[in-house]
């Protein structure tokens, strides 16, 4: 199987550093050429499952823009241009929550759109996770945190509450994780 090849690129949007969209000229392996193929960036991103050293799992129960509901969330954030991932992951859940983690489980990187490009999501487990300062939070939903158990984790996964897909996939891979 081959790739596909840009032939050029041209850029319609630019919103830097939130978003991007631009305009490809692609060359498909069968020799045909797509002059107008809609290619959106947006800043990859860190989104973590963190577990106390007592075993509760540290969520939000938020409302995000375009849900237009409450969710629960779990910890995430953009990362910095140049920032390593896991380094972004350990900032955000110490920005969001105050707590540190002694334990690290690297669950995968992921690409939000195959065929639109967008951003690639790094997700971890954080574990052993303790009070460490003070929460430094910018983020612009109103949000509250919950200690929730493994019971109301696994209900809340299977009645999809983390109603945004790299949420749900977080949640339910560090579930996954948890039971190896």
């Amino acid at each position: 199987m081959k790739n596909w090849i840009t032939l050029s690129r041209k850029t319609l949007l630019d919103r830097s550093p939130f978003l991007v969209v631009e305009e490809h000229s692609v060359l498909l392996p069968d020799g045909h050429i797509i002059n107008d193929w809609s290619w959106v960036i947006t800043p990859d991103f860190v989104i973590i499952a963190v577990i106390t050293a007592d075993g509760k799992w540290l969520v939000f129960e938020q409302v995000k823009y375009a849900i237009g509901e409450v969710t629960l969330a779990p910890v995430g954030g953009y990362i910095e241009p140049g920032e390593d991932p896991l380094h972004a992951a350990k900032r955000e859940v110490l920005e969001e929550t105050g707590f540190e983690a002694t334990n690290w489980t690297f669950m995968g990187k992921y690409v939000v759109d195959a065929n639109r490009g967008k951003a690639i999501g790094y997700l971890y487990l954080a574990r052993a996770a303790y009070p460490a300062a003070p929460v430094d939070s910018d983020d612009l939903e109103e949000q509250k945190l919950l200690f929730l158990s493994n019971k109301q984790i696994r209900k809340a996964v299977m009645e999809a509450e983390f109603k945004e897909m790299a949420y749900q996939t977080t949640m339910a891979l560090a579930l996954l994780t948890v039971d190896l």
